[in-house]
Order: structure tokens, then C-alpha cells, then sequence
């Protein structure tokens, strides 16, 4: 019996000791990530300013820093498994982003001069930045408040004014995916298959009347349980 019970704690510590090690490497991965994100975000951030008061308009903002866009928004696509949030909300808000940068305004390169653009990217930048040092001070335990704070409040804001430049832009690119029949397939063809993009992007703004009211209310939920202490019951998704 003493041998078995013996047996026992010592197999228990090594899978604590394999717990806590792997443990240590996700918050390392997740802190690593996070750094490297707000990074990337603060490089985009100074491009676009710099790239203003070099040529003080917007015109050609977005075909400047468009590949650095594309690289750090796609590589969000991790945080649908590595999040401890929901990955439906979490899985929206990044696919809804991948979609805008790669389909719509990479794609349609006429509406990339629109101001709209310059005002969702404006708000994603703010936002990214201030979302990842929120993560990464809070992965090293030394969270200050005031990023904590902007991280809760700001989207009350920031949150309205990207969907607005997102659906403008959107529209925006309405006649020219008509008159060209990009992306679409008309019949007959070999695969017998009809695919309209002008009424995709259509779905997809009226998708937003739904899903902005649920993804809005659930940041003010986290806000009232972050910043008041609530006690929030939301069901699992």
C-alpha cells in the first residue's frame, strides 16, 4: 500500500510539474503574441501619420501601408483558438475584419482613396493598440489603469464609428462591383453554380443590424464586470 500511495504522489507531481510548464510556455506564447501585436499596430499607427503630414491628404494612405495591414489583421486569425472569450465573438470580429481588408478595400482599389476607409482603419488602429497592451500588461500582471480604462470605455465610441466606416465603405464599392461582376459567377458555367457578389456585400451589411447590437452589448457587459465588479451570467456559446 505505501508503495502504491507513493507511486501515486509522485506520478500527481509530475503531471502537476507538466501542468505548470505548460502553463508557463501558453503565457509566454500569449505574452509574446500580444507584444508583438501592439507592436505591429504602433508601426501602422506611425505610418499613417507620418504619411499625412509628409503629403497632407489621405489619398494613397491606404495603398501605403496595405501590405503591413493585411499581415498583422490575418494573423489575428490565431486568436479564435488561443482567447479565453467566446470564440463565436471573437471569430466574428476578426473574419468581419479579414473580409473589409482582403474583399472589399484591397479588392476594389477605386474606393481605397474614400474617407470612410481612413476612418475604420483609424478606429482599428486605436483600438488594436490599445486591446493588445491591455493583454500584454495584464499577462505580466502589471496592468496600469489608465489602459485599462481607455481599453473599456473607448469603445463606447470607437466601436459605432468603425462599423459606420465599414458599412460606407462598403456601399461605396456597390457600383463597381455591379458594373465589373467581380468575384461573381453567372450561368451556364461548368460548375453550375451562380454566385452574385454585389448581393453578397448587400447580406453582409444587413448582417451588421444583428450582430453589432449582440457584439456591442457584450463589451458593455465585460465593462460593467471589469470596471464595476458586476457579477455577469452569460450564457456558454
Amino acid at each position: 500500500m505505501a508503495s502504491s500511495e507513493e507511486d501515486g504522489t509522485v506520478e500527481e507531481k509530475e503531471n502537476n510539474n507538466k501542468k505548470r510548464t505548460k502553463s508557463a510556455l501558453a503565457t509566454a506564447w500569449l505574452t509574446f503574441y500580444n507584444i508583438a501585436m501592439t507592436a505591429g499596430w504602433l508601426v501602422l499607427a506611425m505610418a499613417m501619420m507620418r504619411f499625412y503630414i509628409q503629403k497632407g491628404t489621405h489619398k494613397g494612405l491606404y495603398r501605403s501601408i496595405a501590405r503591413t495591414l493585411k499581415f498583422f489583421q490575418t494573423f489575428a486569425l490565431v486568436e479564435v483558438r488561443i482567447v479565453r472569450t467566446s470564440v463565436i465573438v471573437t471569430g466574428v470580429q476578426v473574419c468581419s475584419r479579414i473580409f473589409m481588408v482582403w474583399f472589399v478595400t484591397n479588392g476594389i482599389r477605386q474606393i481605397q482613396n474614400e474617407e470612410s476607409v481612413i476612418l475604420f482603419l483609424v478606429v482599428w488602429t486605436v483600438t488594436e493598440i490599445t486591446r493588445y497592451s491591455y493583454y500584454t500588461f495584464n499577462l505580466l500582471n502589471h496592468l496600469p489603469y489608465f489602459i485599462k480604462w481607455a481599453r473599456y470605455n473607448l469603445f463606447i465610441v470607437l466601436y459605432p464609428l468603425g462599423v459606420v466606416g465599414e458599412l460606407l465603405t462598403i456601399y461605396a464599392a456597390l457600383p463597381f462591383v455591379r458594373r465589373t461582376g467581380m468575384y461573381s459567377m453567372r450561368l451556364p458555367n461548368k460548375y453550375n453554380v451562380s454566385f452574385d457578389y454585389y448581393y453578397c456585400l448587400i447580406i453582409v451589411m444587413l448582417s451588421y443590424i444583428p450582430l453589432f447590437p449582440q457584439l456591442y452589448f457584450h463589451m458593455l457587459r465585460q465593462r460593467r464586470r471589469v470596471l464595476h465588479g458586476e457579477v455577469i451570467v452569460e450564457k456558454d456559446d
